[in-house]
């Protein structure tokens, strides 16, 4: 118990009793100062009711939506033609060091290369004769923009879990799959995806989680979630009614929705499983 102990107060601390403390202030009105006032259900019925939550569920959803399969099919590609070549552990931290750079430094570097004048313009621009596009100014690319920054940023760790996968993928399955007449794409699709599905479910689930906390990109690439609320997402959402507009209840509400939203989603996830995971054994 002396071993567990720091860890154990470091999440009573940090994880359970904030955890109470927001479920608690979602039945409260409090802007920080003084005691918070029960309101029951009122700061639901305000969420529930807020075009701005709406917006921010649906571009919270597109981004899990596109970035979630996108990224979990480039990284199994990837990590399939990293299978068989040479030098894999050069080509792994080269994919890899995304993964353990700053989340600003990335929003940064990419919004430099989004700006109208910036290389992807720019060079679109050369090449295809197109005018210069402002991927982070226009409310109908600035959220595909920041799904191409996450697929890029969360893909090295997929491909290194998804090469371990692969490394147990007895050869002996893939040649016998050969010499009974399938090709390379029969293989991908037939024998190696199959045999990955259980680390394809694990990953799809940890990735949907992890896209809708979707925070630090969009705040640091994309200023105040534009244009025009194209990027807000549902934790930008509680930040800015918590931190910003100091609504602690609401925000507490927005965060209790978001938390039932993930439940749901996780629960349809391990529903859906029986149809497409297969266990050895």
């Amino acid at each position: 118990m002396l071993f567990v102990a720091p860890q154990a107060i470091g999440m009573l601390l940090f994880t359970l009793i904030p955890f109470v403390f927001a479920f608690v202030l979602a039945f409260t009105e409090w802007n920080g100062f003084g005691l918070p006032r029960y309101i029951g259900f009122d700061n639901f019925r305000d969420q529930l009711t807020s075009p701005l939550l709406g917006r921010s569920i649906i571009n919270t959803l597109i981004i899990a939506v596109i970035t979630v399969p996108i990224g979990l099919f480039l990284a199994i590609l990837v990590a399939t033609a990293l299978n068989k070549i040479k030098g894999r552990p050069f080509y792994m931290v080269l994919f890899f060091t995304p993964v353990v750079t700053s989340t600003v430094a990335i929003a940064l570097i990419w919004q430099q290369i989004l700006r109208p004048d910036g290389v992807l313009s720019d060079f679109m621009s050369r090449t295809l004769g197109i005018p210069q596009i402002d991927w982070l100014g226009d409310p109908r690319l600035a959220l595909l923009a920041v799904c191409a920054v996450t697929i890029w940023s969360s893909m090295g760790l997929n491909i290194v879990i998804f090469m371990a996968g692969l490394q147990n993928v007895s050869p002996s399955v893939l040649e016998a799959a050969a010499i009974d007449g399938a090709g390379p794409v029969s293989r991908f699709f037939k024998v190696i995806l199959p045999l990955l599905s259980p680390i394809i479910f694990y990953q799809s689930v940890v990735a949907f989680i992890s896209s809708l906390q979707t925070f630090d990109l969009v705040f640091i690439l994309v200023k105040n979630a534009g244009p025009d609320n194209a990027t807000r997402t549902i934790v930008y959402h509680i930040y800015d009614l918590g931190f910003a507009k100091s609504q602690f209840g609401i925000s507490s509400a927005a965060s209790i929705i978001l938390l039932l939203l993930t439940l749901l989603i996780t629960a349809l996830q391990f529903a859906a499983q029986k149809r497409f995971v297969h266990y050895e054994g």
